[in-house]
């Protein structure tokens, strides 16, 4: 038996949570930020996988599609998930709390999040490199 938390992840896992450890885009891309808020989609399509990225803000998701997932934590951790339209949670960190995790779309339809981040939280936003947000069309 091994003493390694990552033991039953899949290779490569591990070395992509430590490459992404402080990615700050907890969605696929970034629609709309004011002083309060960050607003973000998130689209995983069956069998793929969402990088890891880190949460340090007050936040909830809802979920706008049918399916299931597997949750990666940093520590080794997994979580299978199911999902379903309107399923939402609310998380909250204190100072100095975060979040580390990916998300694998283990169903055959695709999963659709929209995530809410509160800016007047305990810890200070990270900054989101400007490819992560919407960009406008003429």
């Amino acid at each position: 038996m091994s003493d390694d938390p990552y033991a039953g992840w899949p290779a490569g896992l591990r070395e992509e949570m430590e490459a992404n450890a402080w990615n700050p885009c907890v969605g696929s891309v970034l629609v709309s930020e004011d002083e309060r808020v960050r607003v973000w989609h998130l689209h995983i399509p069956a069998g793929k996988r969402c990088p890891f990225h880190r949460h340090v803000l007050d936040y909830f998701w809802t979920c706008h599609s049918h399916g299931s997932a597997r949750n990666y934590f940093e520590g080794g951790a997994t979580r299978e998930v199911a999902h379903f339209p309107g399923d939402t949670r609310h998380m909250t960190y204190g100072p100095g709390e975060y979040k580390l995790h990916a998300v694998e779309n283990t169903g055959d339809t695709d999963l659709l999040f929209t995530t809410v981040e509160f800016k007047d939280s305990a810890n200070a936003p990270l900054d989101v490199p400007g490819e992560a947000r919407l960009k406008a069309t003429a």
